[in-house]
């Protein structure tokens, strides 16, 4: 990817990558919080015809290349490898020096899907706390640039997967979210599959009740599922605790009725995820069980 095509991807869809969403916009424009520094008020607008920013706090602006840099704190060079590892689907969408959109978009070829049994997929599940939890899970293999690679595939609703290895953070296919139906009246919501695993290991210190889950598998796609939450009883969220998450859960919360944060779990960590990886150093430290805190809080809130 070179620098013209990076600018002509949508700065929209860079910043949802990014875990960043309009608090509010038009046909025209949208305006943001600034992604560079903590403010109440949206002060970071962008031009959606001509697709580049403008920063009224700091009375700074530019292309795509020129908002990278400043986030990153990184040259032209380390930004434009930033952005091929990404799955820029507005980037698909173009046509290049006459190539098919056909061949944009199939950049990559599946090669086998199968259980998971290579030792380095279990060793780095072992490390992520969830190795017991390989039912929603598939070893993929995968060809990309005529080389070979493996890793972890959780399978999306539009048949994509979200690829993970000690390496590697990517989506194979279209970027979507993650519906796991039991006809429930409740549904709880996970930003990340691993935090979703990490769940599941402790769901019966919970509740006994059954549930739909919903993974995001991007703070970005928020948006995408707030029309299908109107139907639930029960709405608990288990986001990040960052700028993101926040934003994420305050928006549900504004618009829609039977939303419950579920952070206080977690709220020392990162994600739910964080939480289940440092259990182990944490009651050395402690002298006691993380795990105990969970019927803790659910009681405390009445559950």
């Amino acid at each position: 990817m070179n620098c013209n095509q990076f600018n002509s991807i949508s700065l929209e869809e860079v910043l949802q990558i990014l875990g960043h969403l309009p608090t509010k916009q038009t046909e025209k424009e949208a305006w943001f919080l600034n992604p560079f520094a903590n403010e109440n008020h949206a002060s970071f607008k962008i031009n959606k015809n001509l697709n580049n920013w403008y920063l009224h706090s700091e009375g700074i602006g530019g292309d795509n290349i020129d908002f990278m840099r400043k986030y990153l704190n990184a040259s032209v060079k380390e930004v434009l490898e930033w952005a091929e590892n990404q799955n820029f689907s507005s980037f698909h969408k173009q046509n290049f020096h006459n190539q098919k959109l056909e061949n944009l978009l199939k950049n990559y070829e599946i090669i086998e899907v199968k259980e998971i049994q290579h030792p380095a997929l279990l060793e780095y599940l072992k490390t992520r706390k969830v190795e017991n939890q390989t039912a929603f899970l598939k070893e993929i293999h995968y060809q990309m640039n005529d080389k070979n690679y493996f890793g972890i595939g959780f399978k999306n609703d539009s048949g994509g997967y979200e690829i993970r290895n000690k390496y590697s953070k990517i989506c194979l296919g279209k970027k979507d979210i993650s519906t796991i139906k039991n006809s429930s009246e409740n549904v709880k919501i996970f930003e990340g599959f691993f935090d979703f695993l990490s769940f599941k290991n402790i769901e019966k210190l919970l509740e006994n009740k059954s549930s739909d889950y919903i993974i995001l598998n991007s703070v970005s796609m928020i948006l995408k599922i707030k029309n299908s939450l109107e139907n639930y009883e029960k709405i608990d969220l288990y986001f990040d605790n960052d700028e993101a998450g926040n934003r994420a859960v305050e928006m549900l919360k504004n618009e829609i009725e039977n939303v419950e944060d579920c952070r206080e779990l977690y709220s020392d960590f990162k994600d739910l995820n964080d939480w289940a990886m440092s259990s182990t150093k944490m009651e050395e430290k402690l002298g006691g069980s993380l795990v105990q805190k969970v019927p803790k809080v659910y009681n405390k809130r009445g559950r």
